[in-house]
């Protein structure tokens, strides 16, 4: 019986040595088509690749490139989690002599016909051999980045298969914010996020979080206490989300608020103060990242996520993708830890 080795590989697919080598890498000089045949090929022999130039890579030896790419939009992020993750991505591939390339791609631009587009020019320009996604993108974008290189995602779920995803474990944290919010008396809870052009799975993860905790606890649900979440009601702004949640305190006694995110509370914590409405004396709010406060605003309570963690996880999972191609796709989801803060308080007594 014949070896089972790239040598085989090549025969059966009328391929060199070197172009079988190169599509086990995913590396994106080899069409998608021609790496998707020897990928399939190896996996109907039972190839097992043995540990790369990677795993063995002396300190005089040569790196290779994987690009990041970030996406966010033309105008400035304000309370940006990108910086934690890039950190932890960057002090992972010190270790696996791995170079890192930055390319910022705002989503909505992100157009998969132009042969101009930035990031595939970057990629081909600078030799990626892998990408690390930070931030929702396209489905169609990703599908063209993962069918030319090993991709993963950081904090983003896609269905293109073969993804690896790194992300947080986000109902299990958010149903403990909602428990600590009842235990301290709590009976009427909200539920407010921010719209935005592309993605938010990770919204409705979250969301999925509040509705268990809220049936767990024996809660009220009501729809119209839920800003931003439902794809068919009103997409509201930042702005307009303060007016709403103040109108909702006044009008229906709604206490409490959980965000999706800190950046969404502590603009809301400022809405409701500039209306008179303190927080938590008067309402409690809640947001999740565990994120640096604005000056002048109290510590939101909120969950803390290990971003630099995230980014570090993200690295060496990459590069075990781009070892094992045809390995099953992997999710880790990482556990965040509570940050207490200083906005949670009994409800006003009336």
């Amino acid at each position: 019986m014949s070896q089972v080795n790239q040598e085989l590989i090549a025969q059966r697919l009328n391929l060199s040595r070197a172009t079988v080598s190169r599509s086990l890498a995913n590396h994106p000089a080899i069409s998608a088509e021609t790496r998707r045949a020897v990928q399939e090929m190896a996996a109907k022999l039972g190839y097992q690749q043995s540990p790369g130039r990677v795993a063995r890579r002396g300190k005089k030896s040569r790196t290779f490139t994987i690009g990041v790419v970030i996406g966010v939009p033309s105008e400035n992020v304000a309370m940006a989690t990108y910086p934690h993750i890039l950190k932890g991505i960057r002090a992972r591939a010190e270790v696996e002599r791995v170079s890192v390339d930055v390319c910022y791609q705002a989503p909505g631009d992100f157009d998969t016909d132009s042969t101009r587009q930035n990031v595939m020019r970057q990629m081909r320009a600078n030799d990626w051999r892998g990408a690390i996604l930070i931030h929702p993108f396209p489905e169609p974008a990703v599908a063209l980045i993962a069918s030319r290189i090993s991709t993963v995602s950081v904090l983003e779920s896609y269905r293109e298969p073969g993804i690896d995803i790194i992300d947080t474990d986000d109902a299990p944290a958010i149903l403990d914010l909602v428990l600590r919010l009842s235990a301290a008396g709590h009976r009427r809870i909200g539920f407010v996020s921010w719209t935005y052009p592309v993605g938010g799975h990770w919204v409705a993860r979250r969301f999925s979080g509040y509705v268990e905790a809220l049936f767990y606890q024996g809660l009220e649900f009501r729809s119209d206490w839920v800003i931003n979440v439902h794809k068919n009601s009103p997409q509201l702004s930042p702005t307009e989300v303060g007016e709403t949640v103040a109108r909702i305190f006044k009008d229906d006694q709604v206490t409490a608020w959980v965000c999706a995110a800190d950046h969404q509370a502590y603009p809301l914590m400022q809405d409701l103060q500039a209306k008179g409405i303190r927080v938590p004396e008067d309402c409690s709010v809640t947001g999740f990242d565990g994120l640096e406060p604005p000056r002048g605003l109290r510590r939101a309570t909120s969950m803390s996520v290990p971003h630099e963690h995230i980014g570090s996880s993200a690295l060496t999972r990459l590069v075990n993708r781009m070892q094992h191609p045809t390995s099953p796709r992997r999710k880790i989801l990482v556990e965040a830890q509570l940050v207490a803060g200083e906005t949670i308080a009994p409800p006003r007594q009336t």
